[in-house]
């Protein structure tokens, strides 16, 4: 039947066109943002998923910065220990040359004082961001006590740490042991106390090689630990993308495929437009 008010065939193409048309915009926005899956609208599923692993994955970026600085703060520490341990070997050297009764003490001592300026220094100035862990303070001249703690993970919703401690067995800090070496005095010492002065720098040299290796191992530690939070970063962010990245192959083929169902559907449109126009050319004949 044919109608003037009623066009079934441009009702059909126009709902197709209608179609098309919000086709083409979903489209057109992943291409345009690179996604499929943008807001809980396009997948509530996958929208609620990747939004949990983006917030994962950017606290364990938060946490790899955290490994680097605190890996930064044990390599100080270590290089440090290394250089301290060093200058415990020249002071021994000196302290056993003092033994010598032709030798003049008085100048040993004069030397011994440089050197322990260079330790008293070395220990001061190996800080990283404000923190010292040779010398066991915060970044305001607090105390951090016999160990601190480097965040490294979250597991079930806990922090996890590595724990690295500040003082040797006998509980020293490198500040400490530095301070009982630098007291001592070779001038007016005898052969026979020389002894025990060098086993007081004996002793400092055992409890920096303790905490130079303590500090070594945390650094190793953190290094792996940095690598494997990197590692599952980016795992993490694979599996994100899985998730909600738009395909730009497929979209770019099904924009196409589009763009020539719209030339169709408003040429079917025009053509079924064309009826109300055959019925009035009836009317003229």
């Amino acid at each position: 039947m044919a109608s003037i008010l009623t066009n079934p065939s441009a009702m059909a193409a126009l709902a197709t066109m209608r179609a098309i048309d919000r086709d083409l915009a979903t489209t057109q926005a992943r291409i345009s943002s690179g996604l499929k899956v943008e807001s809980p609208a396009d997948n509530a599923a996958y929208w609620s998923i990747s939004t949990t692993m983006k917030t994962e994955s950017s606290s364990l970026g938060v946490i790899g910065e955290a490994l680097g600085m605190g890996a930064a703060l044990a390599d100080v520490a270590t290089t440090a220990s290394q250089s301290l341990i060093d200058l415990l070997g020249q002071i021994r050297e000196r302290v056993v040359a003092a033994g010598e009764s032709t030798n003049d003490k008085d100048k040993i001592q004069t030397e011994l004082e440089q050197l322990y300026t260079q330790m008293t220094d070395t220990v001061k100035s190996a800080s990283f961001n404000g923190q010292n862990w040779l010398a066991a303070t915060n970044k305001a001249g607090g105390a951090l006590g016999t160990a601190t703690n480097v965040i490294s993970g979250i597991t079930s919703g806990q922090l996890q740490f590595i724990n690295v401690t500040l003082v040797s067995a006998d509980g020293k800090n490198t500040a400490q042991t530095v301070a009982t070496v630098t007291a001592l005095r070779v001038a007016n010492l005898s052969s026979t106390a020389i002894g025990a002065t060098l086993g007081v720098v004996d002793a400092a040299m055992k409890n920096l090689m303790e905490l130079g290796s303590t500090f070594g191992a945390a650094s190793a530690r953190m290094g792996i630990q940095k690598d494997f939070i990197s590692a599952l970063t980016d795992a993490i962010d694979r599996g994100i993308g899985s998730l909600i990245d738009a395909d730009m192959n497929e979209e770019s083929t099904r924009l196409k495929a589009l763009q020539t169902q719209q030339q169709l559907a408003v040429q079917s449109l025009s053509i079924a437009n064309t009826s109300s126009e055959n019925i009035l050319r009836l009317f003229q004949n």
